[in-house]
Protein backbone atom coordinates (compact mmCIF):
# COMPACT_ATOMS: atom_id res chain seq x y z
CA UNK A 1 0.00 0.00 0.00
CA UNK A 2 1.13 3.61 -0.33
CA UNK A 3 -0.24 5.40 2.66
CA UNK A 4 -0.35 8.84 4.64
CA UNK A 5 0.22 9.97 8.22
CA UNK A 6 -1.08 13.66 8.40
CA UNK A 7 -1.01 15.79 10.98
CA UNK A 8 1.91 15.95 13.06
CA UNK A 9 5.32 17.55 13.33
CA UNK A 10 6.54 14.31 11.59
CA UNK A 11 9.62 12.19 12.09
CA UNK A 12 12.49 12.09 13.70
CA UNK A 13 10.31 12.33 16.40
CA UNK A 14 11.19 15.44 18.72
CA UNK A 15 8.22 16.58 20.40
CA UNK A 16 5.52 14.21 21.69
CA UNK A 17 3.45 10.42 21.71
CA UNK A 18 2.36 10.95 17.77
CA UNK A 19 5.78 11.68 16.37
CA UNK A 20 6.82 8.53 18.68
CA UNK A 21 4.05 6.50 17.00
CA UNK A 22 4.73 7.68 13.88
CA UNK A 23 8.07 6.95 13.88
CA UNK A 24 7.66 3.64 15.02
CA UNK A 25 5.22 2.34 13.20
CA UNK A 26 5.83 4.08 10.06
CA UNK A 27 9.28 2.78 9.90
CA UNK A 28 8.07 -1.06 10.76
CA UNK A 29 5.30 -0.22 7.63
CA UNK A 30 8.44 0.42 5.58
CA UNK A 31 10.26 -1.71 5.89
CA UNK A 32 6.79 -4.64 5.08
CA UNK A 33 7.58 -3.11 1.62
CA UNK A 34 4.76 -0.20 1.82
CA UNK A 35 5.35 3.49 0.66
CA UNK A 36 4.72 5.44 4.27
CA UNK A 37 4.55 9.32 3.36
CA UNK A 38 5.00 11.63 6.58
CA UNK A 39 3.66 15.09 6.48
CA UNK A 40 6.79 17.31 8.58
CA UNK A 41 6.88 20.90 9.78
CA UNK A 42 10.78 21.07 10.86
CA UNK A 43 11.44 23.66 13.69
CA UNK A 44 13.57 26.36 12.74
CA UNK A 45 17.44 25.14 12.75
CA UNK A 46 16.15 21.29 12.41
CA UNK A 47 17.82 19.65 8.87
CA UNK A 48 15.92 18.82 6.40
CA UNK A 49 15.44 15.47 4.88
CA UNK A 50 13.43 14.04 2.25
CA UNK A 51 13.53 10.42 3.61
CA UNK A 52 13.49 8.89 7.36
CA UNK A 53 13.97 4.81 7.79
CA UNK A 54 12.24 3.63 4.86
CA UNK A 55 9.23 6.43 4.88
CA UNK A 56 8.81 9.31 2.37
CA UNK A 57 9.02 13.07 4.16
CA UNK A 58 7.00 16.05 3.05
CA UNK A 59 8.11 19.21 4.53
CA UNK A 60 5.65 22.01 4.53
CA UNK A 61 5.50 25.00 6.31
CA UNK A 62 2.83 26.49 8.87
CA UNK A 63 1.67 29.25 10.47
CA UNK A 64 3.75 30.21 13.73
CA UNK A 65 0.61 30.46 15.94
CA UNK A 66 0.15 27.92 18.61
CA UNK A 67 -3.90 28.63 17.68
CA UNK A 68 -3.16 27.58 13.84
CA UNK A 69 -0.01 25.84 13.61
CA UNK A 70 -1.33 22.35 13.49
CA UNK A 71 -4.51 22.69 11.24
CA UNK A 72 -2.46 25.19 9.08
CA UNK A 73 -0.01 22.63 7.82
CA UNK A 74 -2.57 19.96 7.79
CA UNK A 75 -4.40 22.16 5.20
CA UNK A 76 -1.15 22.21 3.17
CA UNK A 77 -0.35 18.89 3.61
CA UNK A 78 -4.19 17.23 2.57
CA UNK A 79 -3.65 19.25 -0.67
CA UNK A 80 -0.63 18.22 -1.83
CA UNK A 81 0.29 16.50 -5.00
CA UNK A 82 1.97 13.79 -3.26
CA UNK A 83 -1.27 12.87 -1.82
CA UNK A 84 -2.03 11.53 -5.23
CA UNK A 85 -2.35 7.82 -5.49
CA UNK A 86 -2.20 6.98 -1.48
CA UNK A 87 -4.56 3.94 -1.17
CA UNK A 88 -5.42 5.02 2.79
CA UNK A 89 -4.57 8.00 5.43
CA UNK A 90 -4.38 8.21 8.93
CA UNK A 91 -5.01 12.19 10.46
CA UNK A 92 -3.58 12.53 13.75
CA UNK A 93 -5.45 14.80 15.99
CA UNK A 94 -9.14 16.25 16.07
CA UNK A 95 -8.21 19.56 15.62
CA UNK A 96 -7.69 18.46 12.24
CA UNK A 97 -11.23 17.58 11.56
CA UNK A 98 -12.74 19.85 9.67
CA UNK A 99 -10.09 19.18 6.77
CA UNK A 100 -11.45 15.23 6.84
CA UNK A 101 -13.27 16.71 3.87
CA UNK A 102 -10.81 17.54 1.93
CA UNK A 103 -8.95 13.85 2.13
CA UNK A 104 -12.29 11.86 1.66
CA UNK A 105 -13.22 14.60 -1.48
CA UNK A 106 -9.49 12.98 -3.14
CA UNK A 107 -11.14 9.55 -3.14
CA UNK A 108 -8.50 8.73 0.54
CA UNK A 109 -10.42 6.64 2.86
CA UNK A 110 -9.04 7.75 6.17
CA UNK A 111 -8.82 7.27 10.28
CA UNK A 112 -8.76 9.94 13.10
CA UNK A 113 -6.35 9.27 15.58
CA UNK A 114 -8.48 11.51 17.94
CA UNK A 115 -5.68 11.35 20.73
CA UNK A 116 -6.58 12.44 24.36
CA UNK A 117 -8.94 15.17 25.70
CA UNK A 118 -7.56 18.23 24.42
CA UNK A 119 -10.57 20.27 25.16
CA UNK A 120 -9.22 19.65 28.89
CA UNK A 121 -5.68 21.87 28.11
CA UNK A 122 -5.72 24.95 29.73
CA UNK A 123 -3.44 26.46 27.10
CA UNK A 124 -6.21 26.78 24.78
CA UNK A 125 -8.93 28.80 26.99
CA UNK A 126 -12.70 28.64 26.21
CA UNK A 127 -12.49 29.06 22.54
CA UNK A 128 -10.03 26.35 22.01
CA UNK A 129 -11.98 24.16 24.24
CA UNK A 130 -15.25 24.89 22.47
CA UNK A 131 -12.66 24.36 19.01
CA UNK A 132 -11.76 20.59 19.76
CA UNK A 133 -15.34 19.99 21.12
CA UNK A 134 -16.77 20.53 17.72
CA UNK A 135 -13.72 18.87 16.53
CA UNK A 136 -14.65 15.74 18.14
CA UNK A 137 -17.76 15.98 16.72
CA UNK A 138 -16.38 16.50 13.26
CA UNK A 139 -14.23 13.36 13.24
CA UNK A 140 -16.78 11.41 14.59
CA UNK A 141 -19.43 11.90 11.37
CA UNK A 142 -16.00 12.57 8.74
CA UNK A 143 -13.77 9.91 9.49
CA UNK A 144 -13.87 6.26 8.22
CA UNK A 145 -12.60 5.09 11.77
CA UNK A 146 -12.01 6.54 14.65
CA UNK A 147 -8.52 5.47 16.63
CA UNK A 148 -7.73 5.67 20.40
CA UNK A 149 -4.61 4.83 22.36
CA UNK A 150 -6.47 4.18 25.58
CA UNK A 151 -9.62 2.62 27.02
CA UNK A 152 -10.81 5.35 28.52
CA UNK A 153 -10.41 7.57 25.47
CA UNK A 154 -12.48 5.20 23.38
CA UNK A 155 -14.87 4.68 26.10
CA UNK A 156 -15.24 8.62 25.88
CA UNK A 157 -16.26 8.36 22.38
CA UNK A 158 -18.77 5.70 23.17
CA UNK A 159 -20.76 7.50 26.29
CA UNK A 160 -20.38 10.89 23.86
CA UNK A 161 -20.98 10.05 20.33
CA UNK A 162 -22.44 6.41 20.31
CA UNK A 163 -19.13 6.34 18.63
CA UNK A 164 -16.58 2.83 17.93
CA UNK A 165 -13.20 3.45 17.75
CA UNK A 166 -10.16 1.06 17.18
CA UNK A 167 -8.10 1.00 19.76
CA UNK A 168 -4.72 1.35 19.39
CA UNK A 169 -2.03 2.17 22.02
CA UNK A 170 1.06 3.25 22.04
CA UNK A 171 4.49 0.83 22.86
CA UNK A 172 7.08 0.61 25.13
CA UNK A 173 10.67 0.18 24.67
CA UNK A 174 12.33 -2.38 26.86
CA UNK A 175 16.04 -0.97 27.85
CA UNK A 176 17.88 -4.27 29.26
CA UNK A 177 21.21 -2.50 29.32
CA UNK A 178 21.50 1.45 28.93
CA UNK A 179 24.14 2.26 30.98
CA UNK A 180 25.04 5.17 33.12
CA UNK A 181 28.03 6.40 32.07
CA UNK A 182 26.77 9.83 30.31
CA UNK A 183 24.84 10.82 33.57
CA UNK A 184 28.27 12.38 34.48
CA UNK A 185 27.30 15.22 31.52
CA UNK A 186 24.79 16.39 34.24
CA UNK A 187 26.53 15.93 37.38
CA UNK A 188 24.28 13.03 38.47
CA UNK A 189 24.73 9.30 39.84
CA UNK A 190 22.73 6.13 39.19
CA UNK A 191 19.57 6.16 41.36
CA UNK A 192 20.42 9.28 42.74
CA UNK A 193 18.15 11.34 41.83
CA UNK A 194 14.33 11.79 40.83
CA UNK A 195 13.20 12.81 37.33
CA UNK A 196 10.73 14.63 35.28
CA UNK A 197 10.01 14.26 31.29
CA UNK A 198 7.21 16.23 30.37
CA UNK A 199 6.29 19.39 28.48
CA UNK A 200 5.52 22.51 31.03
CA UNK A 201 1.62 22.58 30.82
CA UNK A 202 -0.68 22.57 33.37
CA UNK A 203 -2.29 19.66 33.06
CA UNK A 204 1.32 18.10 33.03
CA UNK A 205 0.98 19.59 36.74
CA UNK A 206 5.27 20.27 36.74
CA UNK A 207 4.77 22.74 38.89
CA UNK A 208 3.16 21.17 41.10
CA UNK A 209 5.85 17.99 41.63
CA UNK A 210 8.52 20.56 42.16
CA UNK A 211 6.16 22.60 44.64
CA UNK A 212 5.61 18.76 46.62
CA UNK A 213 9.26 17.72 45.78
CA UNK A 214 10.55 21.65 47.34
CA UNK A 215 7.87 21.16 50.60
CA UNK A 216 9.63 17.40 51.14
CA UNK A 217 12.80 16.52 52.68
CA UNK A 218 14.04 14.80 49.60
CA UNK A 219 18.05 14.58 49.43
CA UNK A 220 18.28 13.51 46.05
CA UNK A 221 17.95 16.03 43.54
CA UNK A 222 15.30 16.46 40.93
CA UNK A 223 15.78 16.32 37.50
CA UNK A 224 13.22 18.10 35.03
CA UNK A 225 13.50 17.80 31.51
CA UNK A 226 11.40 19.44 29.15
CA UNK A 227 10.23 23.13 28.11
CA UNK A 228 6.95 24.44 26.10
CA UNK A 229 7.23 27.22 23.24
CA UNK A 230 4.09 29.04 24.08
CA UNK A 231 3.74 28.85 28.06
CA UNK A 232 6.25 31.98 29.21
CA UNK A 233 4.02 32.27 32.45
CA UNK A 234 4.10 28.30 33.17
CA UNK A 235 7.83 28.18 33.04
CA UNK A 236 8.32 31.24 34.93
CA UNK A 237 6.36 29.53 37.62
CA UNK A 238 8.29 26.36 37.63
CA UNK A 239 11.49 28.50 37.54
CA UNK A 240 10.47 30.33 40.47
CA UNK A 241 9.16 27.01 42.55
CA UNK A 242 12.46 25.62 42.37
CA UNK A 243 14.83 25.38 44.79
CA UNK A 244 18.80 24.77 44.85
CA UNK A 245 18.17 21.15 44.44
CA UNK A 246 16.21 21.53 41.38
CA UNK A 247 17.73 20.95 38.07
CA UNK A 248 15.76 22.38 35.12
CA UNK A 249 17.52 21.21 32.71
CA UNK A 250 15.32 22.11 29.55
CA UNK A 251 14.51 20.03 26.66
CA UNK A 252 16.50 16.97 25.93
CA UNK A 253 16.49 15.34 22.37
CA UNK A 254 19.72 12.86 22.83
CA UNK A 255 18.04 9.32 23.28
CA UNK A 256 20.69 7.67 24.56
CA UNK A 257 21.19 10.34 27.21
CA UNK A 258 17.40 10.34 27.93
CA UNK A 259 17.42 6.47 28.48
CA UNK A 260 19.84 6.54 30.57
CA UNK A 261 18.10 9.24 32.72
CA UNK A 262 15.17 7.02 32.82
CA UNK A 263 16.83 3.80 33.64
CA UNK A 264 18.90 4.99 36.40
CA UNK A 265 16.05 7.05 38.13
CA UNK A 266 14.94 6.71 41.92
CA UNK A 267 12.14 7.73 40.58
CA UNK A 268 10.28 9.18 37.56
CA UNK A 269 7.24 11.07 38.59
CA UNK A 270 4.45 11.56 35.60
CA UNK A 271 1.67 14.76 35.86
CA UNK A 272 0.22 13.53 32.86
CA UNK A 273 -3.49 14.14 33.81
CA UNK A 274 -5.80 14.20 30.58
CA UNK A 275 -4.16 12.68 27.41
CA UNK A 276 -4.19 8.93 26.75
CA UNK A 277 -1.60 6.42 26.30
CA UNK A 278 1.78 8.65 27.13
CA UNK A 279 4.82 7.89 25.33
CA UNK A 280 7.14 8.99 28.62
CA UNK A 281 5.53 6.74 30.55
CA UNK A 282 5.78 3.65 28.97
CA UNK A 283 9.27 4.53 27.84
CA UNK A 284 10.24 4.87 31.98
CA UNK A 285 8.21 2.04 32.52
CA UNK A 286 10.13 -0.07 29.95
CA UNK A 287 13.73 1.21 31.74
CA UNK A 288 12.37 -0.22 35.11
CA UNK A 289 12.20 3.34 36.94
CA UNK A 290 10.11 3.18 40.36
CA UNK A 291 7.09 5.18 38.52
CA UNK A 292 4.73 7.99 40.92
CA UNK A 293 2.18 8.66 38.58
CA UNK A 294 -0.98 11.89 38.77
CA UNK A 295 -4.09 9.07 40.07
CA UNK A 296 -6.13 9.44 36.12
CA UNK A 297 -7.76 6.04 34.59
CA UNK A 298 -5.52 6.98 31.76
CA UNK A 299 -2.25 6.05 33.87
CA UNK A 300 -3.24 3.64 35.89
CA UNK A 301 -4.14 1.76 32.90
CA UNK A 302 -0.75 1.64 32.02
CA UNK A 303 1.20 0.54 34.99
CA UNK A 304 -1.33 -0.56 37.64
CA UNK A 305 -0.81 -1.87 40.52
CA UNK A 306 3.36 -1.32 40.01
CA UNK A 307 3.32 2.25 40.52
CA UNK A 308 2.84 4.96 43.35
CA UNK A 309 -0.06 7.45 42.55
CA UNK A 310 -0.01 10.82 44.13
CA UNK A 311 -3.15 13.46 43.57
CA UNK A 312 -1.28 16.87 45.29
CA UNK A 313 1.67 18.45 45.99
CA UNK A 314 1.44 16.41 49.46
CA UNK A 315 1.13 13.03 47.55
CA UNK A 316 4.37 13.61 45.69
CA UNK A 317 6.23 14.34 49.18
CA UNK A 318 4.89 10.94 50.07
CA UNK A 319 6.51 9.17 47.41
CA UNK A 320 9.45 10.96 47.61
CA UNK A 321 10.21 9.96 51.05
CA UNK A 322 8.96 6.29 50.62
CA UNK A 323 11.58 6.10 47.63
CA UNK A 324 14.49 7.31 49.51
CA UNK A 325 13.74 5.17 52.76
CA UNK A 326 14.10 1.84 51.36
CA UNK A 327 15.79 2.09 47.51
CA UNK A 328 15.98 -1.22 46.85
CA UNK A 329 12.19 -1.67 47.21
CA UNK A 330 11.70 1.03 44.72
CA UNK A 331 14.26 -0.72 42.48
CA UNK A 332 12.28 -4.10 42.73
CA UNK A 333 9.02 -2.63 41.96
CA UNK A 334 10.55 -0.89 39.13
CA UNK A 335 11.92 -3.97 37.65
CA UNK A 336 8.02 -6.01 38.47
CA UNK A 337 6.76 -3.27 36.04
CA UNK A 338 9.21 -3.71 33.20
CA UNK A 339 8.43 -7.26 33.08
CA UNK A 340 4.59 -6.17 33.06
CA UNK A 341 4.68 -3.11 30.60
CA UNK A 342 6.31 -5.66 27.88
CA UNK A 343 2.86 -6.20 26.93
CA UNK A 344 2.74 -3.01 25.41
CA UNK A 345 5.16 -3.92 21.80
CA UNK A 346 5.81 -1.83 19.07
CA UNK A 347 5.62 -4.62 16.57
CA UNK A 348 2.20 -5.12 17.60
CA UNK A 349 0.98 -1.62 17.28
CA UNK A 350 2.43 -1.94 14.24
CA UNK A 351 0.42 -4.66 12.83
CA UNK A 352 -2.70 -2.91 14.20
CA UNK A 353 -2.19 -0.18 12.01
CA UNK A 354 -1.81 -2.29 9.16
CA UNK A 355 -4.78 -4.47 9.16
CA UNK A 356 -6.37 -0.90 9.84
CA UNK A 357 -4.82 0.83 6.79
CA UNK A 358 -5.64 -2.65 4.90
CA UNK A 359 -9.23 -2.30 6.26
CA UNK A 360 -9.38 1.15 5.11
CA UNK A 361 -8.00 0.64 1.35
CA UNK A 362 -10.50 -2.03 1.08
CA UNK A 363 -13.19 -0.50 2.22
CA UNK A 364 -13.32 -2.86 5.25
CA UNK A 365 -14.51 -0.76 7.41
CA UNK A 366 -17.63 0.87 9.19
CA UNK A 367 -18.09 4.21 10.14
CA UNK A 368 -18.33 5.90 13.65
CA UNK A 369 -22.21 6.50 14.23
CA UNK A 370 -23.25 10.47 12.52
CA UNK A 371 -25.34 10.88 15.37
CA UNK A 372 -22.61 12.25 17.39
CA UNK A 373 -22.73 15.25 15.32
CA UNK A 374 -26.13 16.14 16.51
CA UNK A 375 -25.37 15.04 19.70
CA UNK A 376 -22.51 17.65 20.18
CA UNK A 377 -24.42 20.16 18.52
CA UNK A 378 -26.98 20.17 21.38
CA UNK A 379 -24.61 19.37 23.71
CA UNK A 380 -22.87 22.75 22.92
CA UNK A 381 -26.54 24.91 22.60
CA UNK A 382 -27.09 23.55 25.93
CA UNK A 383 -24.50 25.28 27.12
CA UNK A 384 -22.14 22.41 27.54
Amino acid sequence: MRVALIGTRGVPARYGGFETAIEEVGSRLAARGHEVVVYCRPADGEAILDEYLGMELVNLPSVRRRSLETISHTALSVLHRSLAGVDSAIVFNAANAPLLPVVRARGIPVATHVDGLEWKRAKWGPIGSRYYRMGEAMAVRWSDALIADAQGIADYYRDKFSAETRLIAYGAPILTEPGSGRLRELGLEPHGYHLVVARFEPENHVLEIVRGYVASDAARPLVVVGSAPYSDEYTAAIHEAADERVRLVGGLWDQELLDQLYANALTYLHGHSVGGTNPSLLRAAGAAAFVVAFDVSFNREVVGPFAEYFADEAGVGAALRLAEADPASARDRGLDLQRDIARYSWDDVADAYERLLSDLAAARVRRPSPRGLARRQRFETAGG
